[in-house]
Formats: structure tokens, C-alpha cells, sequence
């Protein structure tokens, strides 16, 4: 349940914002934002002021709760500590009963106004100039305006409004102060950011990644089990070998005396009719090293998944043990799960040719000559993955793995188009248009070249060789994959 217009009002008095300096700004997550604000002395005079977007769980409050750092820093709260830092609030009110915020900030000359719109389906916070130019907005919402250079003035349309009601009523609770009641209750029982709702969210999680972990683990055993019968290949062939004088040209099938079993009994060994004994014996050989060296392979999957099972049950328990909601929502938010697998892949990526680029969570290969293309091409790249090539030089294949559940952002896609022309015959004129398209629109050139390949719905791609972000790619560079 989001707080209603009293109980917003009722907050605002008691924290009596209207003095007090900005410090800092955290934003946890996408959702969760915090001013930390102090006014004169002495040092516990400071508060921490939460402003929560989650749907059913909208507010604003004073918080005791240690706010949780995100593990990269997020936009808008880099912004405001650009902006509003150091600045003083000047004024603090409800627009009305419609729970949308305006907190008055200056700095220096500059007068700002951030707006708070705790509505359930529609909150935003606002950061716009004294006449209404917006600045940014934590949620970008191009429609409503509320991105760089809309505007952004509530009050103009304050008898528009949803209004927030007339028959809401202050939740009851003990104790003199409200803000401390409601950042415990919101911990407690808060709706999607309340420690309960947070921990059932982790135990689905946890459950629906062991899930898929082990019904993969049973298909390997399964794979396991079959390759492990694969001796028979090799007891086909030394029959084959040792009754070739029983195989006429033609047979398509060999009858003979299962020596390798102590119960004896007949086995019936296919043939194919137009190989000779010496031939077939070494068809069923090769399965079997094929089976024999798959199995290690196997094997040392099961070995890898049970590993990752452990480690998911081990990080479940230390997510379960969490008592900070904030800190809890930020390591679901932030995919905690999923990293150590990251870490384990990027262990993976060393044994790839060519060049590995671990850039925020993407990773992106460079085959730097036809032999690393190729082997790229056939072995480390699937048919979504983006492939990008200079257009009109001959150089470098890169390629940007696909994460499951997203598209490449246009910093990562700049990131890959600089390494494809920095690593072609264009490099020297700094600039020049590249190919980019999915893995499987290509097609091997007949009788080509190794590794050439023709792309097909390809799209076309102007860069700028930037030397700053070619320095930053190289701080993200696997130096053990090449």
C-alpha cells in the first residue's frame, strides 16, 4: 500500500525539510532513491530521506535502514550530484491532495525544482529549472514530456488532477513519530519492498535457477549414460576384424559370438554393404573415440553444474540472511545470482583465439585475421550474436555475444564498431561505414577464402575511431584469451 495524501502531509511536517542541506544522493536501484540531508549541529541532526517508485509501495519517509550503493553508479543520481549537492532545500509541499512533491532546492545562483509523483502506476521523480524546463527525470517518459527539454509544471494542471480523495485517514500507530513507524512497517510488511515480498521474490529466484540447473545436470547424465555404452563401438569393430572372412561383399549384417559377454549369446552388428571389413571395423572405431572423448566432455559439464549448484545454494542462504530490505532489493536487482557464472565464463573466454573485451556485462570478440574469423565462426558464436565488419576494408570479424533478454545497447554496438575498424585495413583514415547484421544472416562464400562470408538484412554503421573509448576498451580486455 502506497502512502496517501495525509500521511504525506503528515511526514513532511514531522521532517520539516524546509533548511536542510543535500549531501549526497544514492540511487540503489532503478526504483529507490535517497538524499542524505543535514542541518547545522550537531552531527545527529542529519537525516536520510527514502523515496521509494515501486508500484503499491510509493513513499517518502525519514529511513534508519543503511542505503546499499549500486554497483555501478546509476544517471539520475549522478545528476542530482552534479546539480543540487550542497544546495539547500528552500521548500518542501504536497501539491494539493494529488501526492506529487515539489521540494524547492538552490544552489549558489540556481533555484531547481525536483519533483516527487508518488503515484503506484505513474511515480517519477523530476528534476526541472525555476520555469519548468526539465532537466531529467529518474524514469525518461517521453510521452508525459518527461525527458531532457520537456516541461514539466504540475501545478499549471492541478485542478486536472487525479485528486487523492477525501475519506483517506492516517494509518494508526504508536510511538510520536510517523516517519519511524512507516520505515518499519514498510520493512516489515511494505507490499514488493517489504523484507517478506523480498525473500519470497529471492526464494523463486533461487528455485527457478536450480530448477533449470538440474533438469540440465539430468539430461547430461542421460547423455552420460548413453555415451558410457559407447564400448560397444570398439567390441563391433574387433568382431568385425576377427570374422571378416564370414563377411561377403554386400552383407548388410554380421552375425557373431558375443565373446565379451560372460553370459555368450549372438550379437547382430550392422553393416554397410559397400565397405570392406577393414573399413566397417574403423567406422565403429571412430564412434568410439568420438563417444570416449564427448563423455570427458560430459563429464566435466556434470562436474561444472554440480559445482554451480552448490555455489546457488550457498549464495541462497546469504541472500535469506539479509535483514536490510534496501540491501536485499539491490542484490536482486542487481543480478548477484547471476555473476558468479559471468566470473566462471570469463575463465571460459581464455581458451578463445583472437581478443575478448569484457565490457558492462557484454562480452565482445575480435578474430584479427581469416584462421581466427573462421574459428570464431564455427565454434564461439551463435545465430543471434551481432557480427560487425568494416564495410569497405578487409580486417577484423567482432562479435557481440547476445545476453538472453536484452539488445545491445548503442555504447556497447560504438564500443564494437571502434575495435572492427581500429583492427582493419582502415584504421590509418579514422573513420569509415561497417556492416553489422545477426550471426546467422551469413553465409560461407563458396570456394572463398577462409572464414569469408556473405551477409545478408545488414545494416550500416558510421564510426569515429575514438581514441578515449578505445583506451577504455583496453582496460576491459582478457589478456589471457589471446
Amino acid at each position: 500500500m502506497s502512502l496517501n495524501w495525509k500521511e504525506i502531509n503528515r511526514i513532511l511536517e514531522e521532517l520539516d525539510l524546509p533548511g536542510f542541506q543535500i549531501q549526497k544522493a544514492v540511487q540503489s536501484t532503478y526504483e529507490v532513491l535517497s538524499l542524505k540531508l543535514h542541518r547545522g549541529f550537531p552531527q545527529s541532526s542529519g537525516k536520510t530521506l527514502l523515496i521509494a517508485l515501486s508500484p503499491g509501495a510509493c513513499r517518502l519517509h525519514e529511513t534508519r535502514q543503511t542505503i546499499p550503493k549500486h554497483a555501478t553508479p546509476l544517471r539520475f543520481a549522478e545528476l542530482l550530484n552534479s546539480r543540487v549537492v550542497n544546495g539547500r532545500i528552500e521548500e518542501a509541499v504536497q501539491l494539493g491532495d494529488n501526492r506529487i512533491i515539489r521540494l524547492i532546492l538552490r544552489r549558489g545562483l540556481h533555484r531547481w525544482r525536483l519533483y516527487l509523483r508518488l503515484w503506484s502506476n505513474a511515480a517519477n521523480v523530476v528534476l526541472t529549472d525555476e520555469e519548468g524546463l526539465v532537466v531529467d527525470a529518474l524514469r525518461r517518459l517521453p510521452k508525459r514530456g518527461e525527458i531532457s527539454g520537456g516541461r514539466y509544471t504540475p501545478e499549471a494542471a492541478l485542478g486536472n488532477l487525479p485528486s487523492g480523495g477525501r475519506d483517506y485517514r492516517i494509518r494508526a500507530f504508536s510511538g510520536e513519530s510517523f516517519n519511524a513507524f512507516i520505515d518499519a512497517w514498510y520493512a516489515e510488511q511494505g507490499g514488493p519492498l517489504s523484507l517478506e515480498a523480498l525473500r519470497a521474490q529471492a526464494r523463486k529466484t533461487f528455485e527457478a535457477h536450480t530448477g533449470r540447473l538440474q533438469a540440465a545436470l539430468e539430461r547430461l547424465r542421460e547423455k552420460e549414460r548413453a555415451l558410457g555404452d559407447a564400448r560397444s563401438f570398439k567390441e563391433y569393430g574387433d568382431l568385425i576384424l576377427g570374422q571378416r572372412s564370414a563377411i561377403t561383399p554386400g552383407d548388410s549384417w554380421l552375425e557373431a559370438e558375443n565373446c565379451y559377454d560372460p553370459a555368450g549369446g549372438t550379437l547382430r552388428i550392422p553393416l554397410d554393404p559397400r565397405k570392406s571389413p577393414g573399413a566397417q571395423a574403423e567406422r565403429y572405431y571412430e564412434r568410439y573415440r568420438k563417444a570416449k572423448k564427448g563423455l570427458a566432455q560430459v563429464q566435466a559439464e556434470i562436474a561444472a553444474g554440480e559445482q554451480e549448484l552448490l555455489r546457488l545454494e550457498t549464495a541462497r542462504d546469504r541472500v535469506l540472511a539479509e535483514t536490510n530490505p534496501l540491501a536485499l532489493h539491490t542484490l536482486l536487482k542487481a543480478g548477484s545470482i547471476q555473476k558468479p557464472l559471468m566470473a566462471r565464463n570469463r575463465e571460459r573466454d581464455k581458451k578463445r583465439p583472437g581478443l575478448a573485451f569484457w565490457r558492462k556485462d557484454w562480452l565482445i570478440l575480435v578474430g584479427r585475421d581469416g584462421a581466427e574469423n573462421d574459428l570464431l565462426l564455427r565454434h564461439y558464436v551463435q545465430g543471434k550474436d551481432l557480427w560487425l565488419h568494416a564495410r569497405d576494408y578487409p580486417g577484423a570479424y567482432v562479435f557481440i555475444k547476445r545476453r538472453s533478454g536484452k539488445s545491445v545497447p548503442l555504447e556497447i554496438l560504438l564500443d564494437a564498431g571502434n575495435l572492427a575498424l581500429f583492427y582493419s585495413k582502415g584504421r590509418n583514415n579514422r573513420e569509415g561505414d561497417l556492416f553489422y547484421t545477426p550471426v546467422n544472416y551469413l553465409r560461407r562464400a563458396k570456394g572463398g577464402p577462409q572464414g569469408l562470408v556473405l551477409p545478408a538484412h545488414e545494416k550500416n554503421l558510421h564510426i569515429k575511431l575514438d581514441e578515449q573509448r578505445l583506451k577504455a576498451l583496453e582496460t576491459c580486455r582478457l589478456h589471457a584469451s589471446t
